[in-house]
């Protein structure tokens, strides 16, 4: 699953644990309810400042709303080129 698909999964969730629509969290979050839709299918990643708005409006913690997003950061390596398989420009 993809960020934007969790984070999606937990809005829907949590708007409907709400019992309000898209088109009442979009009023609510000063927000159009097309984005709406498009963050509950994990079509867009919101910014941070809108997360906020949907955290606030959804009543719960930035921490709720991103429940099961993690980063795990690689292995560091030295960096070095490579070339393409594609010759020529």
């Amino acid at each position: 699953m993809t960020v934007g698909q969790r984070f999606g999964a937990n809005l829907s969730h949590l708007r409907e644990q709400s019992g309000i629509t898209q088109e009442e969290l979009a009023f609510k979050a000063g927000l159009h309810r097309t984005e709406i839709g498009l963050l509950e299918r994990g079509g867009r990643v919101p910014k941070i400042d809108t997360a906020a708005k949907l955290a606030g409006s959804l009543g719960v913690t930035l921490a709720v709303l991103l429940d099961g997003i993690e980063w795990h950061p690689g292995e560091f390596q030295r960096g070095y080129f490579r070339a393409s398989e594609k010759a020529g420009p």
